[in-house]
């Protein structure tokens, strides 16, 4: 009998292996989902990619269905909805897909603030109004904040400027509102000189870290941006902190990845929780492969993971 499948998820761009060395981005997803595949083959499960827009693909016939790295969802996040909607009705789809529609929006930010959680001071912008400024930067007390939209990634239509200049603001607002909705939240200094913090949990658990810097000039870390990645052995506090924002979630997701940075207050605070499809990092910690293959078997077979 065969084995069962589990289908890692991509999406068009990065479905076929990279054919030369110097594509080391295609390299870095390859590697980690080899990783991945090799953990989940010694609990006896075989893996294949699939676009997850790939109209061809026969979702029922996998046992499981776990995202990784779509990152053109932003971008058709409609389209995605409604993959997400028919997966639900058709997979195991991991993380599950309440936690998906829930993450995928950034106001999730604002849950975590009621549920005692540090974010960076966030106000939104909803679709389709243009709000006064003053009413928005003023509470933010900051020289400099940074616009993004509230469903993004990789540092699209993300802006930083100077709270004085209101001209560029409201280009930007103007521009962007009615076709999505917004945050705003001050600009963290210590993004320039310490860089963010990311903790990758599996189950619950811290597995690794890393430390992300932009490169000179710049404030955006992603290493698509020329941002430096490197490991990171996190402290105490950060281990703590990352768990209870996992914790804080309406449910325990099998992987996540947690930014954080520490704030202008001094205190460490999240910039965002990735729960839909991050980037986690396992080339720098290939250990991390076990608990989040046996996180994902966990979910298939609805065991509780020791």
């Amino acid at each position: 009998m065969d084995s069962p499948t589990i289908a890692l998820v991509t999406e068009t761009r990065y479905v076929d292996q990279p054919c030369s060395d110097d594509q080391w981005y295609l390299s870095n997803i390859f590697l980690e989902d080899r990783l991945l595949s090799e953990s989940l083959l010694s609990h006896g499960f075989k893996t294949e990619r699939v676009a997850w827009s790939d109209v061809e693909v026969g979702w029922q016939r996998y046992q499981g269905v776990v995202i990784r790295t779509t990152w053109d969802y932003y971008e058709r996040a409609h389209e995605f909805g409604k993959w997400v909607a028919a997966r639900e009705l058709d997979s195991k789809l991991i993380n599950s897909p309440s936690t998906i529609r829930w993450n995928i929006d950034k106001h999730y930010l604002r849950d975590l603030e009621n549920n005692g959680i540090a974010i960076v001071p966030t106000q939104f912008i909803e679709k389709g109004t243009l709000p006064n400024l003053d009413t928005l930067l003023g509470p933010l007390d900051t020289e400099e904040a940074v616009l993004k939209p509230c469903i993004s990634g990789g540092a699209y239509h993300t802006y930083r400027l100077p709270v004085r200049h209101r001209t560029e603001w409201e280009k930007h607002i103007t521009d962007l509102t009615p076709n999505m909705s917004m945050m705003i939240q001050p600009f963290q200094k210590h993004i320039l000189t310490e860089g963010e913090i990311t903790l990758v949990v599996m189950n619950g658990k811290v597995t690794h870290g890393v430390r992300k810097v932009a490169k000179a000039g710049d404030y955006r870390v992603q290493d698509d941006h020329g941002g430096r990645v490197s490991s990171h052995q996190p402290t105490g506090e950060e281990i703590a902190f990352a768990e209870s924002v996992v914790a804080a979630c309406k449910e325990l997701p099998v992987y996540a990845r947690v930014d954080m940075v520490r704030g202008n207050n001094g205190q460490l605070q999240v910039m965002e929780l990735e729960l839909v499809e991050p980037e986690l990092w396992m080339r720098f910690h290939p250990a991390s492969a076990d608990p989040f293959a046996r996180g994902i078997v966990s979910r298939l077979l609805n065991e509780v993971i020791s």
